[in-house]
């Protein structure tokens, strides 16, 4: 497929019916022997790996204030949790905020807005570290007067 085509496709300007070609009609899902693809019992896989040593963030963008209860499941779990209230109404944004407040005062943690409408929530037993230039020496390779 050309660039114009491409381009007149991602605009919705032509129908894009090149992805068919990718796709081999003798192609089934699943396997022909019933056997699930296994991963090798020697390769741990990263979640796990990052569970056991406690280095998980989760990340929540609710919809609704019904999904704040994922934001408390994880926080209790001792997880930090990223919240994304971009896609959410004011009003339910603050009512997920006020729930998060309640939530890092009664497990002792603590809440910093990241930027507009996102939050990160840190349990107790985890540092921020600040990234900015403040926080960085003034004698170090990048002043170079």
């Amino acid at each position: 497929m050309g660039s114009v085509r491409k381009a007149s496709a991602w605009l919705g300007l032509v129908d894009d019916n090149d992805d068919e070609r990718y796709y081999d009609d003798d192609y089934s899902e699943g396997t022909e022997s019933g056997d699930a693809w296994v991963t090798d019992p020697r390769v741990k896989v990263a979640t796990d790996t990052a569970e056991e040593k406690g280095r998980r963030i989760g990340t929540v963008t609710p919809d609704s204030f019904r999904d704040a209860r994922a934001i408390g499941e994880l926080f209790r779990e001792g997880v930090p949790v990223i919240m994304n209230l971009t896609n959410m109404e004011p009003g339910d944004a603050k009512r997920v905020v006020d729930f998060a407040a309640g939530l890092i005062f009664g497990l002792r943690g603590s809440i910093d807005r990241v930027s507009n409408r996102v939050f990160l929530l840190t349990p107790a037993d985890t540092e921020i570290i600040s990234g900015e230039a403040s926080a960085h020496r003034s004698d170090g390779f990048f002043n170079q007067s």
